[in-house]
């Protein structure tokens, strides 16, 4: 949700004056089914251990048990790669979205000719990065 993060610009109205502009974007959605998906997978997966552990002679005696165990599993599997996937590709949009070069670009008073506007440094994007392979 980054319209919920603000920042501070100067204005050109007066030197020490600044507005505040908003970020543009809401990429919570992907995010949001991974980690959902990773808390129902959580969920399943104790639910089975239990079942594995506890209710062993019942898991042995029905032959519908193991492939209904096997289609969930199928299923969670697929859904992880979609949501990996998905996370992804968030991950791709708000890079872009918070990017240095497109905040200075909508930033109006860096289209003026007189000024000059740089970027103090690049995010570091290691962990979000890393966040997505795992």
């Amino acid at each position: 949700r980054l319209y919920q993060s603000p920042f501070e610009m100067p204005d050109c109205a007066g030197e020490s004056e600044t507005r505040t502009l908003h970020l543009v974007g809401d990429f919570s959605a992907p995010a949001e089914f991974f980690v959902t998906l990773g808390v129902f997978s959580f969920l399943y997966t104790m639910a089975a251990l239990v079942l594995y552990l506890r209710f062993h002679s019942l898991y042995g005696e029905n032959k519908k048990l193991p492939m209904a165990d096997f289609c969930v599993t199928v299923c969670f599997t697929f859904f992880w790669l979609v949501a990996a996937a998905a996370w992804g590709k968030g991950l791709t949009d708000v890079k872009a979205a918070t990017r240095p070069a497109s905040l200075i670009a909508s930033m109006g008073v860096c289209q003026e000719e007189e000024v000059v506007c740089t970027t103090g440094t690049t995010p570091a994007m290691g962990l979000a990065n890393i966040s997505v392979v795992r």
